[in-house]
């Protein structure tokens, strides 16, 4: 059965940046791409606006056509906007596993290289072309030692990585219709790569959570002002990045708002950081305080080693330090930015 443009066209306008149209026109590459950036970062998806009439066609087409397009050994040409939207996918993908994955054996030599490859084969994947991994993950791998331990390695290893993959570019083999007829196990296998995609995101939640939980507040904040223009569109993505947010507060035993809000927090927060566990011992107080009990001590050891009343040498580095210390705490127990 053919494929509709004007579903094809509802379906961009309900869940573009989620990959709906390309889920229905059997592109699951270009699917998952656009899960994971957000409908290419919301470039992509105002961009297809004009490409979706081609999709459709290409969809379309017949088996005949396939079969003679299988056997052409000629290239694909090079497209500037494949390139680029490798190269930023790729940093894009070497982002995400610095934040999450930056403390495992091998990272700047094995992990981050993967990452970015892995981000780079997914754009060369799109349509009906694709790239030779192996060659493009190769690529990454013999990058990687070069800008050790550099944040902005990401960069010059996705560039080589696009590079490698534009040169052993190919069409991908025909495939018979019934393939693209088969969601279950198509929504199965794009899960399963979403769920990849997140562990590292929600390894660094867990494992830095109270800086974690302030930043990903703003970033869906910022994240949901984007689509302003469109309200029902933001409302919708609001209820979707919110979802494990309603779910754990209704596992804390309450609605969406302050109270249980504050339960959710007492269990992700429960473990002190590194630096929090300094700032008790700075200011004195056991695990357990509470806010009235920090700023109690941090008032009576501020007045105590302030310059102005006491003398010794080492009273103005104590302050400063107290103060942090009753700064990082406070960070801990202040509510969450959340409207």
């Amino acid at each position: 059965m053919g494929k509709s443009i004007t579903v094809a066209y509802a379906l961009w306008a309900a869940g573009g940046p989620l990959g709906l149209h390309h889920l229905y026109l059997g592109r699951d590459s270009h699917a998952l791409l656009w899960m994971l950036t957000l409908g290419g970062f919301g470039l992509g998806w105002v961009r297809e606006v004009i490409r979706i009439p081609a999709y459709v066609s290409e969809a379309n087409r017949d088996a005949d056509k396939e079969r003679k397009r299988s056997h052409v050994t000629i290239p694909p040409p090079v497209g500037p906007v494949r390139f680029a939207g490798q190269v930023c996918v790729g940093i894009y993908f070497g982002t995400v596993a610095l934040i999450g994955l930056n403390t495992l054996s091998f990272f700047y030599l094995i992990v981050l290289p993967l990452c970015v490859g892995a981000g780079v084969h997914l754009v060369s994947s799109v349509g009906q072309q694709t790239s030779d991994l192996q060659k493009t993950l190769t690529a990454c791998l013999i990058t990687s030692p070069i800008f050790y331990g550099s944040t902005l390695s990401p960069l010059p290893i996705s560039l080589a990585a696009s590079v490698t993959a534009a040169q052993n570019r190919r069409f991908k083999p025909s495939r018979s219709p019934e393939n693209t007829q088969q969601l279950v196990p198509r929504l199965y296998r794009l899960g399963l790569a979403w769920l990849a995609f997140s562990a590292p995101l929600g390894y660094c939640i867990f494992h830095n959570t109270t800086a974690t939980l302030y930043y990903l507040s703003d970033c869906v904040a910022a994240l949901l002002d984007i689509f302003w223009f469109l309200p029902w569109l933001r409302n919708v993505f609001e209820y979707i990045l919110l979802m494990p947010y309603r779910i754990l507060c209704a596992l804390t035993g309450g609605g969406y708002y302050e109270e249980a809000w504050r339960k959710m927090l007492e269990i992700l927060l429960k473990e002190y950081t590194v630096r929090e566990k300094e700032a008790l011992q700075v200011l004195s107080l056991k695990a357990e305080a509470s806010l009235e009990e920090i700023t109690r001590s941090y008032r009576e050891l501020a007045k105590t080693w302030h310059p102005d009343h006491n003398p010794s040498k080492d009273a103005e580095a104590m302050f400063v330090k107290i103060h942090e210390a009753y700064e990082v705490l406070l960070q801990r127990h202040r509510p969450l930015r959340y409207k």
